[in-house]
């Protein structure tokens, strides 16, 4: 598919999602960009992407939904209903590779673009970043999986405190409360991305997919479930690639040169 509002590409095992909407400086997301959202969310399950980077052009990160376009949708239920089933599905899809996605936050993260941001796995902000949920202030609730990640990251209160009273946060308020792993200056946010994305695509792949899966599960259910998906997965790591030659390399007092299989 041909992209109007993002770009895509995949180097060296990471692929990169750059939000580009040319004739919106704030890259909000409209009906097109949750298309092409689910879109690359598909091509990043390829076995050779490793590791996945999301930033965007521009002084703004993602300002929410493009508001002008669902004021002039003629069925605006039916609008909302089909953009947020898109952008979820491809939101699912990122969640559930095994590459680990980093959030390379250039600029203001608002409404869906704050709901993308919770969703990565390492998130690394721009000193100018701010983050608000925003929603309510148009009279809207939460998509794009903040309701889910939010409070899993803040606690319930804060996580009530951002969406009922849209407080904005700064960069290095936004790492205090634990939504950023890193705070760096705006000119090198994607330097630390890549490099970071380098390190990650040099990695175990499938254990890091055993690793996002076990930890999405953390709080949803008791300690004996938890601890059966931890045996299977550690067990499944050894029908691997990539298991078998860590440990032989561990043993070998060798570094592991993981393949990603």
């Amino acid at each position: 598919m041909d992209y109007e509002t993002l770009r895509f590409e995949i180097a060296d095992g990471i692929a990169t999602i750059t939000l580009d909407r040319k004739d919106n400086p704030a890259n909000a997301l409209n009906a097109r960009m949750a298309e092409e959202l689910f879109d690359v969310g598909v091509r990043c399950g390829a076995p050779d992407v490793r590791a996945v980077i999301v930033t965007a052009t521009g002084k703004m990160f993602c300002g929410g939904g493009d508001l002008a376009e669902m004021d002039a949708a003629p069925d605006k239920p039916a609008h909302l209903t089909r953009m947020a089933t898109l952008l979820h599905a491809g939101l699912i899809r990122l969640a559930r590779i095994d590459a680990p996605v980093i959030m390379a936050v250039n600029g203001t993260a608002g409404g869906g673009g704050f709901s993308m941001v919770l969703s990565g796995d390492y998130v690394i902000a721009s000193e100018r970043a701010k983050f608000v949920s925003a929603y309510t202030s148009s009279g809207l609730t939460p998509d794009g999986s903040s309701t889910y990640y939010l409070a899993k990251h803040v606690g319930l209160l804060r996580a009530k405190e951002l969406m009922l009273t849209n407080r904005v946060l700064t960069a290095d308020e936004a790492q205090a409360w634990g939504l950023v792993n890193k705070v760096v200056p705006t000119e090198t946010v994607m330097d630390e991305a890549r490099a970071m994305a380098q390190c990650i695509a040099s990695g175990p792949t499938k254990a890091f997919g055993g690793v996002k899966r076990l930890l999405d599960t953390a709080f949803s259910d008791g300690l004996e479930t938890q601890l059966d998906r931890e045996t299977r997965s550690i067990a499944d790591m050894m029908r691997t690639a990539d298991g078998p030659a860590g440990i032989a390399a561990f043993l070998a007092k060798e570094t592991p040169r993981f393949e990603g299989k």
